[in-house]
């Protein structure tokens, strides 16, 4: 969706300008490496086990990755028993409506689910005489898609949840939270998940994993992506992964993997049963 400037102060207020500003040149992520990496995901202390050790992404890296705060309030509750944050037992839908002028037609609408494109083509253009509840309304939109499609991204790939609802209802309390911390723990928990034989599809906030493994991982990052700016995600926006060959691209990747030394990582932390070490 269009980043109108009416909208930019109410997402600098929640700490969300910098992802916003990525949701404009967003990047493909590359599965097979991405695939190769889950393999090595040991739920158990949430780390890739390497032969040089384990190692895992930090809130430090989700704060540069991504520019989101690490400090504040805990994002808690809304990713699972989201009903008991509605306020004062208020329908959701009634909220809804409250919060965005209007209810989403029914065929756009599944259990506690709108779909994508209601909110794209309803809210994407934000009109030239737009009043100021107006603005907040379309600001709104703005950030339950951004939650819901590039940081709590889920198998419902195509909807946007109202689990959102409580914090959007006041904007301006948005940046009283650690959204970094909760980025880190959905992709902890997507990243378990993904250890499952029976989960075949990816989910989860996999840019940052990508840009993460491309940071501190330089024998695998893409060729000429040599500009540096903030976030640092958005070094790697024209990024576009080959689509062939998969199969054959995973097995590459592990081999490469296997391979791996403490020299070819960059400023990573390794964890060994011993102690932390910052190469």
């Amino acid at each position: 969706m269009p980043l109108h400037e009416r909208i930019i102060p109410y997402l600098e207020t929640a700490g969300l300008y910098h992802l916003a500003r990525l949701n404009s040149q967003w990047f493909w992520v590359d599965e097979p490496l991405l695939s190769a990496f889950i393999e090595r995901w040991r739920p158990e202390t949430h780390t890739f086990h390497m032969l040089f050790g384990e190692c895992t992404v930090t809130l430090e890296d989700v704060a540069y990755q991504l520019g989101l705060p690490i400090d504040g309030e805990p994002v808690s509750g809304c990713l699972s028993e989201f009903e008991n944050f509605m306020e004062n037992g208020r329908p959701a839908w009634v909220w809804f409506r409250e919060l965005f002028g209007e209810l989403p037609p029914q065929n756009k609408v599944k259990q506690m689910t709108v779909c994508y494109t209601w909110f794209h083509e309803r809210f994407r253009v934000l009109p030239a005489d737009a009043t100021d509840d107006i603005v907040r309304i379309y600001a709104r939109a703005y950030i339950m898609m951004l939650l819901s499609s590039q940081l709590f991204a889920d198998k419902n790939a195509n909807r946007v949840h109202l689990r959102w609802l409580p914090y959007v209802a006041s904007l301006d309390d948005l940046g009283r939270y650690s959204w970094g911390s909760a980025v880190l723990a959905w992709l902890y928990r997507c990243l378990c998940r993904g250890t499952n034989r029976n989960v075949v599809n990816l989910a989860g906030p996999l840019q940052l994993l990508q840009s993460w493994i491309f940071w501190r991982f330089p024998c695998l990052r893409p060729s000429d992506f040599n500009r540096f700016g903030f976030p640092l995600a958005s070094r790697w926006a024209e990024y576009l992964p080959r689509n062939d060959a998969v199969d054959q691209r995973v097995v590459a990747a592990r081999l490469c993997l296997d391979r791996l030394r403490v020299h070819d990582v960059s400023n990573l932390l390794i964890v060994d049963t011993v102690m932390f070490s910052l190469l």
